[in-house]
């Protein structure tokens, strides 16, 4: 741990640092997403950390760059993408999971 802390210092004294970038944790359930919408900048990456607490879901967006990714319950699944233009996007569950699957979506809104 002290060697990882000095490594960190060095590279912050040196002015390398790499920017740190946003994680969001994201929990599936039937059948809504929490939260159900988030806001990220564009031209940044960022990490959605998944999770159910109940069913099994699914999320995609070929426009953000988020492949076909499973959410299970008990685990997390990290997705991490860089939204390259601003706008509202509309992710539909992606992996149907009853009746209120055609309602279930996550709103992300992306800033310039």
């Amino acid at each position: 741990m002290a060697a990882l802390t000095l490594a960190a210092a060095g590279m912050l004294a040196a002015g390398t640092a790499a920017a740190a970038h946003p994680t969001i944790d994201v929990v599936a359930s039937n059948w809504k997403f929490t939260p159900s919408k988030i806001t990220i900048p564009v031209n940044e990456p960022t990490t959605l950390r998944l999770t159910s607490a109940s069913g099994v879901h699914g999320l995609q967006s070929d426009e953000l760059g988020i492949p076909l990714t499973k959410i299970s319950i008990g685990s997390f699944t990290l997705v991490t993408f860089t939204p390259k233009k601003a706008g509202t996007y509309v992710l539909h569950c992606a992996i149907v999971c009853g009746p209120g699957h055609p309602d279930m979506t996550l709103t992300v809104v992306v800033t310039p």
